[in-house]
């Protein structure tokens, strides 16, 4: 049996999460390697050089296409630039594993699945969390049946201050600057949050009720604090985030007609019929930022889709982009229950 060929790939934007999260695990990775990135930084290309000896680092997107023979491209640039930087990849052919949000607006995530589809490209979104041990395991006890038919699912992000953009030097923290990050904490967790709660809850998201606040950074462009509540028919869900809170912590909650699961710190416990029991599943979901032990799952499962031995997880992105699309509309309405579709 003849060995699958490796897949050549590049890394746009070579900045902490690339560096930290991504790299280490293309380089252990048996079925695909790194041959060239990207950077505007002059610094940044030359960190890539030296973790890459014999990689070549490009100053533009438009300059890697030109020049490299490529299979795929590994995005991690700012959200503002994904859509046009997705866009050109599958112009010139190529795979596309991206970093999240996929796109920022529904409408570029559209038109990415619509470019895909028309070109026989995988599009790839790094849905980490999923990956998680902790995530693992409430899927495991879901999948398994152990609550019954899920009925609500609650997941709840508390931080005290907006993310930063770790590793950047520059003044300007970008994620806090809608033009590029596309909002606040809405965009920046809750897209890892409604991924998981749709994962779980089992059945399509039907509308939605958002709000978005400032609670405590006023001066800040974007909302520190986002709640959306959710209908899925038979279950429902609500996703709370706040930059505002006095703790750093994540609890999540999983009820069923037969049980519940909670996710507490770094154990997933379980409350059925027969008693309680708990696993410990370390790290807890509020420590790190780049996590290469889940990246390397969303690695494995894209180099999977590239080769044509599994499905990519572009529709469960273009459900995340309707979500944050929805939420910004419900919360300007006054939390207007929403479809989807923005009806």
């Amino acid at each position: 049996m003849t060995a699958a060929r490796v897949l050549r790939g590049a890394i746009i934007g070579y900045g902490h999460v690339a560096a930290e999260g991504h790299a280490p695990v293309w380089a252990d990775r048996k079925g695909a390697t790194i041959v060239a990135a990207v950077d505007a930084s002059p610094d940044r290309r030359e960190r890539f050089r030296r973790a890459h000896p014999g990689g070549r680092a490009h100053a533009a997107v438009e300059t890697l296409l030109a020049e490299e023979t490529l299979d795929f491209v590994d995005v991690c640039t700012p959200p503002s630039s994904h859509a046009a930087v997705v866009m050109a990849a599958l112009g010139a052919g190529l795979h596309v594993l991206c970093e999240k949000p996929l796109t920022t607006s529904v409408a570029d995530a559209l038109a990415i699945a619509d470019a895909a589809g028309r070109n026989g490209r995988v599009v790839h979104a790094v849905h980490n969390w999923l990956a998680a041990a902790l995530c693992r395991q409430v899927s495991a006890l879901v999948d398994a049946g152990r609550v019954g038919t899920v009925r609500r699912v609650t997941w709840r992000t508390l931080r005290t201050k907006p993310s930063v953009a770790v590793g950047d030097n520059s003044e300007v923290n970008w994620r806090l600057d809608p033009a590029i990050a596309g909002g606040g904490i809405l965009l920046d967790h809750g897209w890892h949050a409604a991924y998981c709660v749709a994962r779980w809850a089992g059945s399509p998201l039907r509308r939605l009720s958002a709000r978005l606040e400032s609670r405590r950074f006023l001066d800040l462009a974007v909302e520190d604090t986002a709640t959306v509540d959710l209908d899925f028919g038979e279950a429902s869900g609500q996703i709370f985030l706040t930059w505002a809170a006095e703790e750093r912590a994540n609890t999540v909650s999983v009820e069923g007609d037969r049980g519940r699961i909670e996710i507490v710190g770094d154990e997933v416990v379980l409350h059925g019929p027969g008693g309680g029991e708990r696993w410990s599943c370390p790290p807890a979901l509020s420590e790190g930022s780049h996590h290469p032990d889940w990246f390397a799952a969303v690695a494995d499962d894209f180099i999977a889709a590239a080769r044509g031995e599994a499905a990519s997880n572009l529709e469960e992105a273009v459900l995340c982009a309707r979500v944050m699309d929805a939420a910004k509309a419900s919360s300007a309405a006054g939390g207007a229950w929403t479809a989807l579709d923005g009806d």
